[in-house]
């Protein structure tokens, strides 16, 4: 089978390794395309392209169309305009490639939007933080005293956002200098923050929330429509540094399950938790992999081979989770070319 991933995050490398680790190559060929040829998804890769960095929307979907008749790529993993993608399946299966959409356009849409998924949500699936979605400054006067009367600590982050872009704590008590020398991060000077409202009567869709000061769980999923196939946590530390635990809470594997038959969700896909005051509480659904799917995969699911054989209509045996195994990622220095 000829796969073919395109632009996507370089975090694709671990899904490499893992399908390479269960498939021989004269079974399973990945194809790999990039805007640049120092991509670090080709080291990992069988056969590598370089595609138009020029091309966005319908041109870009028209030129992945063609790439898959000339390549004869029998299954495309999109990254870059995957919601586009998931449209358009019609197109590419007239030239015999099948195409793996995480979910449909509505979904894929609605998950990039912290502000329109948390408020559609049913909380009885899955429980989000607490929120107030703000686009004036007299709307966040509003939302910090409205969730200051029940929360102590409030957060902000952009509705839309990728990797926790954006994210802040709201500090009360320290100027931006103070943060600045004492080496603080993620947080912002509430008053200051407000200051700068003044020169942008309105902004973008920003989310003030309450401020989850627990652990937090990545789980790293393979689907197929709905159906969870298997589910691999990882239980972050609360100081960095102490590596990741493979764990097994059964109030989050409940919310994993139930998200992903309510989506749809299919193939691989990241779901991130966080512990509050009040409880677990769901932070977003990534439709791709995530940076930690490597990790995820010493667990003894191989979670991309789980998704292929899903994908080819294999029989896919439930795999052996070690339980309690810490696991962490160490960087290792390589040549792109020479």
């Amino acid at each position: 089978m000829r796969i073919w991933f395109n632009k996507t995050f370089s975090t694709i490398n671990s899904v490499f390794r893992n399908i390479h680790l269960a498939f021989p190559v004269d079974e399973v060929s990945l194809i790999c395309t990039h805007t640049h040829g120092n991509a670090a998804a080709f080291l990992a890769a069988d056969e590598c392209h370089i595609e138009p960095s020029d091309l966005t929307g319908f041109a870009y979907l028209e030129w992945c169309v063609n790439f898959c008749q000339q390549h004869n790529i029998q299954l495309f993993w999109p990254g870059k305009e995957a919601a586009l993608i998931s449209q358009y399946h019609d197109l590419f299966l007239a030239t015999g490639t099948q195409v793996l959409s995480v979910a449909d356009y509505e979904t894929l849409t609605l998950l990039h939007n912290k502000a329109e998924f948390y408020s559609q949500l049913n909380p009885a699936i899955a429980q989000t933080m607490d929120f107030i979605a703000v686009n004036t400054a007299d709307e966040f006067d509003l939302a910090v005293a409205d969730l200051s009367k029940k929360h102590e600590r409030l957060c902000v982050k952009p509705a839309v956002s990728v990797f926790g872009l954006g994210f802040r704590v709201l500090d009360r008590q320290r100027d931006s200098i103070s943060q600045l020398l004492g080496g603080i991060e993620y947080q912002i000077p509430l008053q200051e923050l407000r200051q700068g409202m003044k020169n942008t009567p309105e902004f973008d869709t920003l989310l003030v929330m309450e401020h989850l000061g627990g652990h937090e769980w990545s789980v790293d999923c393979a689907g197929r429509h709905g159906e969870l196939l298997c589910a691999v946590q990882r239980k972050k530390p609360l100081l960095a540094g102490h590596g990741q635990t493979i764990d097994n809470n059964a109030e989050i594997q409940g919310m994993v399950t139930r998200l992903t038959e309510h989506y749809q969700l299919n193939g691989l896909f990241n779901i991130q938790f966080k512990e509050g005051q009040q409880g677990v509480r769901l932070l977003e659904i990534n439709p791709r992999p995530s940076g930690g799917f490597g990790m995820a995969c010493l667990s003894g699911a191989n979670l991309a081979k789980i998704a292929l054989q899903s994908i080819k209509g294999d029989i896919v045996q439930t795999p052996v989770i070690q339980y309690g195994l810490k696991v962490t990622e160490i960087n290792t220095s390589v040549i792109i070319y020479s």
